[in-house]
């Protein structure tokens, strides 16, 4: 059996690898030019057993080693890092690192999605991506009508609206602003429009995704990116946990019998917490008892809840920030 303790960058990676039969150790730097990378893994014999550390440039290196058969097991950055007690850092130091980790069964494997589920947080990428591009959009234009005293608020973006819009006597090259701007606004509503066509068709062939469109607030939107960012919910022991792996807990600065607790540790999936933010509103606007539970969490001293001197809210359980980089 191989074991490879690999420290991947984007334009080379340099791996440490011993021969558990033999005892012989390699160590070298492979180029990510031509089919240098695959030749190499290509022509390892036996089982192969791969350890890298979570990092955004990974995917077509993770896709090689499945095409190939090889095992490839994904570590928490932090963790590895943490284990690693000398100052000098250097990319052979941190592939030894990941070796002896592998080797010693003390490497901090994270949960990582199939392929499957990586195609689909594209998709949803994609389309938040979008969205941003037409808020910038609404936004500029809104500011056009603001500035020509066309105070029509959400309604600009009806026919009436845009027709309103369309009709302003402006100069030259503010008029031929507005009209690109218009032009975009359109087009990104029907590219967008296609995508959440989508969403909502994959949202329906998935029945986790289906059992969280019973939840209140929760749309094909943000029930598809719960399943495909969160994974197998089984996974986690409690609520407590799953808030942490998203990042939707306080970051904590406690000594002794004083609890000080900060903002929230966004140690997570942005869009995934995004969306649970987002859906949380909508169900807090239909349900009254709901509105007041986020009211009392959100201004304690109106409720009589306590504060410690720092100005933070007690009572939140202790849980572990253990969330994968995304």
């Amino acid at each position: 059996m191989k074991i490879v303790g690999c420290d991947l960058h984007a334009k080379q990676q340099t791996i440490a690898m011993v021969d558990t039969e033999t005892g012989e150790f390699t160590e070298k730097t492979l180029a990510h030019e031509g089919n240098k990378v695959r030749e190499f893994y290509a022509g390892l014999e036996g089982p192969v057993v791969v350890g890298i550390e979570a990092t955004g440039a990974m995917q077509w290196f993770l896709q090689l080693l499945e095409e190939l058969g090889i095992e490839c097991r994904v570590g928490h950055p932090a963790k590895i890092r943490a284990k690693e007690t000398r100052k000098q850092k250097h990319d052979r130091r941190d592939a030894r690192l990941e070796l002896e980790l592998l080797m010693e069964d003390r490497f901090p494997t994270i949960w990582m999605p199939s392929s499957e589920q990586r195609d689909l947080r594209t998709l949803l990428r994609d389309r938040h991506q979008w969205v941003k591009v037409r808020t910038r959009v609404q936004n500029t234009l809104q500011a056009i009508a603001l500035n020509h005293a066309l105070r029509h608020g959400h309604a600009l973006w009806s026919p009436a609206g845009q027709k309103a819009l369309q009709a302003l006597a402006l100069s030259r090259y503010s008029s031929q602003r507005r009209d690109e701007l218009l032009h975009l606004y359109v087009q990104l509503q029907k590219r967008i429009k296609e995508l959440d066509r989508q969403v909502e068709e994959e949202a329906k062939r998935r029945p986790q995704a289906l059992r969280l469109l019973t939840h209140p607030g929760v749309g094909p939107i943000t029930a598809l990116a719960t399943d495909v960012f969160l994974g197998d919910a089984h996974r986690f022991a409690t609520g407590n946990q799953v808030a942490s792996y998203i990042g939707m807990i306080p970051c904590e600065h406690s000594s002794g019998k004083r609890q000080r607790l900060g903002k929230l540790s966004k140690q997570g999936n942005a869009l995934l917490r995004y969306l649970w933010t987002e859906a949380v509103m909508h169900a807090a606007a239909k349900d009254p008892e709901l509105k007041t539970l986020l009211s009392a969490q959100a201004h304690p001293e109106r409720h009589g809840q306590g504060q410690d001197r720092g100005g933070t809210q007690t009572g939140y359980p202790a849980v572990d920030h253990d969330a994968r980089p995304d």
